[in-house]
């Protein structure tokens, strides 16, 4: 018998809700721009975390838009939707990186190492952007829509622990809230 496998096998998790969150993300005028107070935002959370990028990722159907970006000094581009080899821009395929698990199972993510976990090493951004750790929690709204999350990530393996995953999501909560309070709805 000769078997063939896929260079990648996708092992992203159906996404029932994307086209209800792409209305209400319509609605909310959010994901499709970067916006400064999201990219001060990410800040924040490197800074907090003291990981090197941070993202407020607003997903669809079939990719990832990073309306708040935070990436080191060194490896910021002049095109801010493109990224420089091995970093990440604003725009990723919807099968790239961990945001859409946290989408989907509506819950955070700790992985201090990728490479321990099957499911995970084999994602696209640990060859392509050498991610090596993930900490990342959803955006739930008092519609109770995932609109996205807010996540770090680091090329090496991190220790997140309790504390990451208690700071990640009170984050996430601060800014769902103040997301809110800017729209109205």
């Amino acid at each position: 018998m000769n078997y063939e496998y896929p260079a990648y096998q996708s092992l992203t998790p159906a996404d029932r809700e994307a086209p209800h969150r792409m209305r209400r993300l319509r609605d909310l005028g959010l994901g499709e721009s970067p916006d400064p107070e999201f990219d001060e935002f990410a800040q924040k959370l490197a800074q907090i975390t003291g990981a090197p990028y941070a993202m407020v990722n607003f997903i669809s159907e079939d990719r990832q838009y990073f309306a708040g970006l935070y990436t080191p000094p060194a490896a910021r581009t002049s095109t801010p939707e493109v990224a420089a080899a091995g970093q990440p821009g604003r725009v990723m395929p919807r099968d790239h990186g961990y945001c859409p698990h946290v989408v989907v199972r509506r819950k955070a993510l700790v992985l201090d190492d990728v490479c321990d976990y099957p499911r995970f090493a084999g994602n696209p951004v640990v060859d392509e952007i050498g991610i090596r750790s993930y900490l990342g929690a959803p955006l739930i709204d008092h519609t109770d829509m995932a609109l996205g999350t807010i996540c770090v990530v680091d090329t090496e393996p991190r220790p997140w622990g309790r504390r990451g995953l208690e700071t990640i999501k009170s984050l996430a909560a601060e800014l769902t809230t103040r997301i809110s309070q800017r729209t109205g709805r």
